[in-house]
């Protein structure tokens, strides 16, 4: 199937690993054109590379109030046009109630949350029909994950946001979509692995609630991350789409 993704253009951020960059691959492989960001200039100039001359790295921070029209800039400069854009940031800093500061809250506030939404704004005052904004959020949404409290509390609300922004958008023909990712093999899920006191006994605990009794691959989470972007999903919005192997269908 043809998703219609040939020449249309991206934001991507937190795109040099992980979720982001196995969007940011599967929507360049498709034909797409790419903006991606990172917080470090060197991985970032890296992580395009790696893509080719369809994707373009931009250092840039989630939490900076800056950085959501610059990067709107930054497609339009390079590529010509602007379609959408995938907020995708790193996971906030783990530990249950008693542990986290805070300072951890507030700066995973002003990344996760808050940048998201300038983001979303951004995007909103700039996209024509057939725009699309997208959230790499979580399985927290629906369910909390055990020592993850701050993400816990924040990824249901931006959530919350997304929908809203679907509601206020789909007149303009704009589609707002979320990504709830589980247990995908990423160095984030690894290193939550990490830290049990036997993280292999861990991970086969975490396989034994997937229907599939496997972790996802970042490619399987990229695909659908991209036709979700993507024009082929043209009747899809205010949808939060589980990518976890049927746990949510376990509980």
């Amino acid at each position: 199937m043809d998703l219609g993704l040939k020449d249309r253009v991206y934001v991507v951020t937190g795109a040099t690993r992980g979720l982001g960059n196995a969007v940011a691959r599967e929507l360049v492989a498709d034909g797409a054109k790419v903006v991606i960001t990172g917080r470090e200039e060197k991985r970032v100039a890296d992580a395009a590379g790696a893509l080719g001359p369809n994707a373009v790295g931009v250092a840039a921070d989630n939490a900076d109030p800056e950085a959501a029209a610059g990067l709107i800039a930054a497609a339009r400069e390079h590529f010509g046009t602007f379609d959408g854009v995938l907020v995708s940031v790193g996971g906030p800093a783990p530990g249950f109630v008693a542990d986290n500061t805070d300072e951890q809250w507030r700066s995973a506030f002003e990344s996760v949350f808050l940048g998201a939404v300038r983001l979303a704004r951004a995007a909103a005052a700039e996209l024509e029909a057939g725009g699309v904004i997208g959230f790499v959020l979580s399985a927290s949404v629906h369910e909390p994950i055990p020592g993850l409290t701050i993400s816990n509390g924040l990824r249901p609300g931006l959530a919350g946001f997304a929908k809203s922004l679907a509601d206020e958008l789909g007149p303009r023909g704009i589609r707002v979509v979320g990504l709830l990712p589980s247990r995908i093999d990423t160095d984030r899920v690894r290193e939550l692995d990490q830290m049990a006191a036997d993280p292999e006994a861990a991970r086969i605990a975490q396989e034994s609630r997937i229907p599939l009794r496997r972790y996802g691959t970042p490619e399987e989470f990229g695909r659908v991350g991209a036709f979700l972007l993507s024009p082929a999903a043209s009747y899809l919005t205010g949808v939060m789409v589980p990518v976890d192997g049927g746990m949510r269908h376990g509980f």
